[in-house]
């Protein structure tokens, strides 16, 4: 027996695929690929849901102590300026001063809101651009 005979007789035998079971093996392997990260993805966003969750708490509570901070402000410049002038007079001054703040805002917020696209334009774009190249994919 040659050495070239022998060599081949120690090698296991190598089991050709054909074509059709090698495409369904890859194609069952990125199957599993993409769910694994899409599992991957949710405990992620999970996790930054918490985190994100117990944030809104705290500014929430933050926000709450700034409104009783601001009501209470209100009170004592009322009853500071009751000390100088009728209480219905201090009373109506702190309103028309809050009232003005708040118009100020309403402005200010409703300008804001005009900018604000009711649709997201780059997105749009982008899937434009591919509805186009999968028509013409070799443009």
């Amino acid at each position: 027996m040659s050495p070239l005979s022998r060599a081949r007789a120690a090698e296991p035998e190598v089991q050709e695929e054909s074509t059709g079971q090698l495409l369904s093996e890859i194609t069952s392997d990125l199957q599993l690929l993409f769910r694994q990260e899409v599992e991957l993805a949710k405990a992620e966003l999970k996790e930054e849901g918490a985190k994100a969750g117990k944030a809104a708490g705290m500014l929430g509570g933050a926000g709450f102590a700034g409104y009783m901070v601001l009501l209470f402000a209100s009170l004592a410049v009322m009853f500071g300026l009751a000390g100088v002038m009728d209480e219905g007079w201090a009373a109506l001054i702190v309103t028309a001063l809050w009232a003005v703040a708040a118009a100020v805002l309403y402005q200010k917020g409703r300008a804001k809101m005009r900018t604000v696209s009711p649709k997201p334009e780059h997105t749009v774009q982008t899937l434009k651009e591919d509805a186009e190249w999968a028509r013409h994919p070799t443009k």
